[in-house]
């Protein structure tokens, strides 16, 4: 048997990639959990052969964190991260040693159990980049890895100083590219701009590791 744990705070998706993985009877399923840290203690107490990883968990609980600890600690243990999350610095942290595998929620069951037949034969399963979505009248991949790395640190909160001296930029030219975005993407001000970044989950800044 493949002893399986799910992470997944959302109770629908729970149910349902439950279910996907009870069709196979291969697999048996340890437990289900809302929170990454719990799903890591549990690793320490039973033999874990694949996790199943959601990024963002309950209590904002970084799964990629976990799934990096998990990874280190039982080495026998496959982690596949599996989210909805555009942010390509989650794709980056899960290839940087976060998971062995990492595939997106809604490419459907039939591609989540490919990746995972691979991530258990020993593959190591990664799109090639993140989605591109829409931010109003622009993609995500007409945004430059700087302006992408600008706006990352303003919707962290930084001040257009702050971003200038950890990018070593001006400060002119901080807010000459968080304007330029926003004319691109055909936002009203600032504001709107960060409204459709956090409702697209382009950036997350809020998981604790």
């Amino acid at each position: 048997m493949i002893n399986t744990i799910i992470v997944e705070d959302n109770t629908y998706m729970q149910r349902h990639f439950a279910n996907m993985i009870s069709e196979d009877p291969r697999f048996y399923i340890v437990g289900v959990y809302r929170d990454a840290f719990e799903a890591e203690s549990v690793c320490g107490s039973v033999n874990v052969d694949l996790v199943l990883m959601d990024v963002q968990t309950l209590h904002n609980h970084s799964g990629l964190a976990a799934g990096k600890r998990i990874k280190e600690k039982y080495r026998k243990t496959r982690v596949m991260i599996m989210t909805s999350l555009v942010d390509p610095d989650v794709l980056e942290k899960a290839k940087d040693g976060a998971a062995d595998s990492l595939w997106y929620k809604d490419h459907g069951d039939a591609d989540i159990m490919d990746v995972i037949e691979r991530t258990l034969a020993g593959e190591h399963v990664f799109p090639d980049e993140s989605p591109n979505v829409e931010l109003n009248d622009m993609l995500t991949a007409d945004l430059s890895k700087k302006q992408l790395a600008i706006l990352r640190r303003f919707v962290q909160g930084y001040t257009y100083d702050e971003i200038a001296e950890e990018l070593q930029l001006s400060r002119n030219g901080v807010r000459w590219n968080l304007d330029q975005i926003v004319e691109k993407g055909g936002f009203a001000n600032k504001h709107e701009l960060l409204a459709a970044v956090i409702e697209n989950k382009l950036i997350v800044t809020t998981l604790k590791e």
